[in-house]
Protein backbone atom coordinates (compact mmCIF):
# COMPACT_ATOMS: atom_id res chain seq x y z
CA UNK A 1 0.00 0.00 0.00
CA UNK A 2 2.48 2.32 1.17
CA UNK A 3 4.22 1.52 -2.71
CA UNK A 4 0.99 2.34 -4.60
CA UNK A 5 1.46 5.60 -2.19
CA UNK A 6 4.35 6.77 -3.51
CA UNK A 7 3.82 6.22 -6.88
CA UNK A 8 1.12 8.73 -6.51
CA UNK A 9 2.63 10.70 -5.02
CA UNK A 10 5.36 10.98 -7.41
CA UNK A 11 2.21 10.93 -10.61
CA UNK A 12 0.66 14.24 -8.52
CA UNK A 13 3.39 16.11 -7.44
CA UNK A 14 3.90 15.42 -3.72
CA UNK A 15 6.82 13.70 -2.85
CA UNK A 16 7.62 12.08 0.35
CA UNK A 17 9.43 13.50 2.93
CA UNK A 18 13.43 11.80 2.79
CA UNK A 19 13.12 10.75 6.54
CA UNK A 20 10.03 9.14 5.66
CA UNK A 21 7.44 10.95 7.81
CA UNK A 22 3.82 11.22 7.77
CA UNK A 23 2.37 13.43 4.69
CA UNK A 24 0.16 15.95 6.33
CA UNK A 25 -4.08 16.23 4.51
CA UNK A 26 -6.92 17.47 6.22
CA UNK A 27 -8.69 13.96 5.72
CA UNK A 28 -7.98 10.55 4.60
CA UNK A 29 -11.10 9.40 3.06
CA UNK A 30 -11.96 6.07 1.35
CA UNK A 31 -14.42 4.98 -0.66
CA UNK A 32 -15.84 1.67 -0.21
CA UNK A 33 -17.50 0.48 -2.86
CA UNK A 34 -20.24 -2.29 -3.44
CA UNK A 35 -20.07 -4.84 -6.24
CA UNK A 36 -22.11 -7.62 -4.50
CA UNK A 37 -24.05 -10.00 -6.77
CA UNK A 38 -27.33 -7.36 -6.22
CA UNK A 39 -25.05 -4.96 -8.27
CA UNK A 40 -25.51 -5.15 -12.00
CA UNK A 41 -22.90 -4.16 -14.17
CA UNK A 42 -24.79 -1.02 -15.16
CA UNK A 43 -25.55 -0.43 -11.75
CA UNK A 44 -22.07 -0.85 -10.64
CA UNK A 45 -20.87 1.84 -13.93
CA UNK A 46 -23.15 3.94 -12.43
CA UNK A 47 -21.33 3.83 -9.07
CA UNK A 48 -18.14 4.58 -10.80
CA UNK A 49 -19.30 7.11 -13.12
CA UNK A 50 -21.13 9.09 -10.09
CA UNK A 51 -17.84 9.28 -8.21
CA UNK A 52 -15.69 10.16 -10.97
CA UNK A 53 -18.59 13.24 -11.52
CA UNK A 54 -18.55 14.09 -7.91
CA UNK A 55 -14.53 14.86 -8.60
CA UNK A 56 -15.13 16.67 -10.99
CA UNK A 57 -17.46 19.17 -9.65
CA UNK A 58 -16.87 22.65 -8.34
CA UNK A 59 -17.94 22.16 -5.10
CA UNK A 60 -16.14 19.23 -4.64
CA UNK A 61 -13.42 20.43 -5.73
CA UNK A 62 -13.29 23.58 -3.54
CA UNK A 63 -13.83 21.76 -0.90
CA UNK A 64 -10.86 20.07 -1.57
CA UNK A 65 -8.68 22.61 -1.05
CA UNK A 66 -10.37 24.31 1.85
CA UNK A 67 -8.90 22.96 5.08
CA UNK A 68 -5.30 24.10 6.72
CA UNK A 69 -3.29 22.30 4.65
CA UNK A 70 -5.32 22.33 1.07
CA UNK A 71 -5.25 18.70 -0.04
CA UNK A 72 -6.67 15.33 1.48
CA UNK A 73 -5.57 11.77 0.69
CA UNK A 74 -7.91 9.54 -1.31
CA UNK A 75 -8.68 5.71 -1.98
CA UNK A 76 -11.08 3.24 -4.02
CA UNK A 77 -11.80 0.01 -2.68
CA UNK A 78 -14.05 -2.45 -3.99
CA UNK A 79 -16.08 -5.13 -2.20
CA UNK A 80 -18.38 -8.39 -2.68
CA UNK A 81 -17.81 -11.34 -1.00
CA UNK A 82 -16.50 -11.68 2.67
CA UNK A 83 -13.43 -13.83 1.54
CA UNK A 84 -12.07 -12.82 -1.67
CA UNK A 85 -9.46 -9.82 -1.52
CA UNK A 86 -10.50 -6.52 -2.52
CA UNK A 87 -9.35 -4.19 -5.28
CA UNK A 88 -8.15 -0.90 -4.34
CA UNK A 89 -7.03 1.49 -6.30
CA UNK A 90 -4.27 2.75 -4.19
CA UNK A 91 -3.59 6.28 -2.29
CA UNK A 92 -4.09 9.57 -4.46
CA UNK A 93 -3.12 12.81 -3.05
CA UNK A 94 -5.77 15.59 -4.40
CA UNK A 95 -4.99 18.90 -3.96
CA UNK A 96 -6.07 20.78 -7.41
CA UNK A 97 -8.40 19.87 -10.26
CA UNK A 98 -5.42 18.29 -12.07
CA UNK A 99 -5.57 15.79 -9.26
CA UNK A 100 -8.99 15.20 -9.19
CA UNK A 101 -9.50 14.80 -12.67
CA UNK A 102 -6.74 12.44 -12.87
CA UNK A 103 -8.83 10.61 -10.10
CA UNK A 104 -11.95 10.86 -11.48
CA UNK A 105 -10.63 9.19 -14.72
CA UNK A 106 -9.04 5.99 -12.87
CA UNK A 107 -12.41 5.68 -10.95
CA UNK A 108 -15.14 5.78 -14.03
CA UNK A 109 -12.03 3.17 -15.96
CA UNK A 110 -11.96 0.95 -13.13
CA UNK A 111 -12.88 -2.85 -13.39
CA UNK A 112 -14.95 -4.88 -11.98
CA UNK A 113 -13.54 -8.00 -10.61
CA UNK A 114 -15.76 -8.59 -7.35
CA UNK A 115 -18.89 -10.24 -6.63
CA UNK A 116 -20.79 -12.39 -5.05
CA UNK A 117 -21.84 -11.86 -1.31
CA UNK A 118 -22.30 -8.66 0.30
CA UNK A 119 -19.34 -8.57 2.61
CA UNK A 120 -19.51 -5.06 4.10
CA UNK A 121 -17.71 -6.06 7.36
CA UNK A 122 -14.76 -7.12 5.08
CA UNK A 123 -15.04 -4.33 2.58
CA UNK A 124 -14.62 -2.02 6.29
CA UNK A 125 -11.31 -3.88 7.75
CA UNK A 126 -9.74 -3.38 4.23
CA UNK A 127 -10.25 0.05 4.33
CA UNK A 128 -9.42 0.79 7.96
CA UNK A 129 -6.15 -1.57 7.24
CA UNK A 130 -5.52 0.63 4.12
CA UNK A 131 -5.51 3.90 6.24
CA UNK A 132 -3.22 2.83 9.24
CA UNK A 133 -0.69 1.44 7.00
CA UNK A 134 -0.46 5.05 4.58
CA UNK A 135 1.92 7.13 5.76
CA UNK A 136 0.02 9.35 5.60
CA UNK A 137 -1.49 12.32 8.56
CA UNK A 138 -4.44 13.26 8.44
CA UNK A 139 -6.66 15.71 10.43
CA UNK A 140 -9.94 13.61 9.98
CA UNK A 141 -10.59 9.80 8.72
CA UNK A 142 -13.46 8.39 7.12
CA UNK A 143 -14.43 5.20 5.13
CA UNK A 144 -17.23 6.22 3.27
CA UNK A 145 -19.36 2.97 2.57
CA UNK A 146 -22.19 2.82 -0.28
CA UNK A 147 -24.09 -0.42 -1.26
CA UNK A 148 -27.54 -1.32 -1.78
CA UNK A 149 -27.69 -4.26 0.99
CA UNK A 150 -27.45 -5.95 3.96
CA UNK A 151 -24.23 -8.02 4.82
CA UNK A 152 -24.75 -11.41 4.21
CA UNK A 153 -24.27 -14.48 6.38
CA UNK A 154 -20.35 -15.81 5.44
CA UNK A 155 -19.01 -19.01 4.57
CA UNK A 156 -16.13 -19.07 7.20
CA UNK A 157 -15.07 -17.02 10.02
CA UNK A 158 -14.73 -13.63 8.63
CA UNK A 159 -14.67 -9.45 9.87
CA UNK A 160 -18.05 -8.78 10.29
CA UNK A 161 -19.79 -5.30 10.92
CA UNK A 162 -19.66 -5.08 14.66
CA UNK A 163 -16.15 -6.10 14.63
CA UNK A 164 -15.39 -3.77 11.81
CA UNK A 165 -16.85 -0.85 13.29
CA UNK A 166 -14.85 -1.54 16.71
CA UNK A 167 -11.68 -1.23 14.63
CA UNK A 168 -12.67 2.07 13.03
CA UNK A 169 -13.55 3.57 16.04
CA UNK A 170 -10.48 2.34 17.71
CA UNK A 171 -8.51 4.16 14.87
CA UNK A 172 -10.47 7.29 15.19
CA UNK A 173 -12.28 6.52 12.11
CA UNK A 174 -15.65 8.20 11.05
CA UNK A 175 -17.80 5.20 8.41
CA UNK A 176 -20.50 7.31 6.76
CA UNK A 177 -22.86 5.51 4.56
CA UNK A 178 -24.81 5.81 1.20
CA UNK A 179 -27.65 3.94 1.43
CA UNK A 180 -29.53 2.72 -2.27
CA UNK A 181 -32.83 2.22 -1.44
CA UNK A 182 -34.66 1.08 -4.18
CA UNK A 183 -34.42 -2.70 -3.99
CA UNK A 184 -34.89 -1.97 0.10
CA UNK A 185 -36.92 0.72 1.28
CA UNK A 186 -35.51 0.01 5.13
CA UNK A 187 -32.11 -0.18 4.15
CA UNK A 188 -31.62 3.76 5.39
CA UNK A 189 -32.49 2.66 8.75
CA UNK A 190 -29.89 -0.57 8.72
CA UNK A 191 -26.97 1.89 7.60
CA UNK A 192 -27.62 4.15 10.76
CA UNK A 193 -27.84 1.77 13.08
CA UNK A 194 -25.58 -1.02 11.72
CA UNK A 195 -23.08 0.70 9.75
CA UNK A 196 -22.53 4.49 10.46
CA UNK A 197 -19.71 4.67 13.35
CA UNK A 198 -17.71 7.28 14.87
CA UNK A 199 -18.11 11.17 16.45
CA UNK A 200 -19.71 13.55 13.40
CA UNK A 201 -20.45 10.49 11.11
CA UNK A 202 -23.85 10.52 8.67
CA UNK A 203 -25.79 8.27 6.56
CA UNK A 204 -27.31 9.56 3.40
CA UNK A 205 -29.58 7.88 0.83
CA UNK A 206 -29.81 7.38 -3.00
CA UNK A 207 -33.34 6.81 -4.44
CA UNK A 208 -31.59 4.51 -7.08
CA UNK A 209 -28.63 4.30 -8.82
CA UNK A 210 -29.90 7.05 -11.16
CA UNK A 211 -29.99 9.36 -8.27
CA UNK A 212 -26.15 7.88 -6.78
CA UNK A 213 -24.24 10.75 -8.56
CA UNK A 214 -25.77 13.63 -6.91
CA UNK A 215 -26.44 12.35 -3.56
CA UNK A 216 -22.61 11.01 -3.77
CA UNK A 217 -21.75 14.85 -4.74
CA UNK A 218 -23.75 15.84 -1.86
CA UNK A 219 -21.66 13.13 0.35
CA UNK A 220 -18.53 14.19 -0.66
CA UNK A 221 -19.15 17.89 0.10
CA UNK A 222 -20.35 17.05 3.71
CA UNK A 223 -17.53 14.78 4.14
CA UNK A 224 -14.47 16.92 2.42
CA UNK A 225 -15.47 20.41 3.61
CA UNK A 226 -13.06 22.04 6.29
CA UNK A 227 -15.73 22.35 8.86
CA UNK A 228 -13.07 23.07 11.93
CA UNK A 229 -15.05 22.73 15.15
CA UNK A 230 -15.40 26.21 17.60
CA UNK A 231 -14.43 25.87 21.35
CA UNK A 232 -17.67 26.90 23.48
CA UNK A 233 -16.38 30.31 25.86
Amino acid sequence: MLRSFVLSAVLFGWALPAAAEPVAADLELVLAVDASGSVDDEEFDLQMRGIAAGFRDRKVRQAIGSGPHGRIAVNLIVWADHQEPKDASGWFLLSGDADAEAFAQLVEAFPRRQNGATGIGEGVAAAVRAIEANGIAGVRKAIDVSGDGRETAPREYVVLLPQARIMALSSGIAINGLAIVNEDAALLDYYRTEVRSGPDSFVMAAADYADFAEAMRRKLIREIEYQPKLSEN
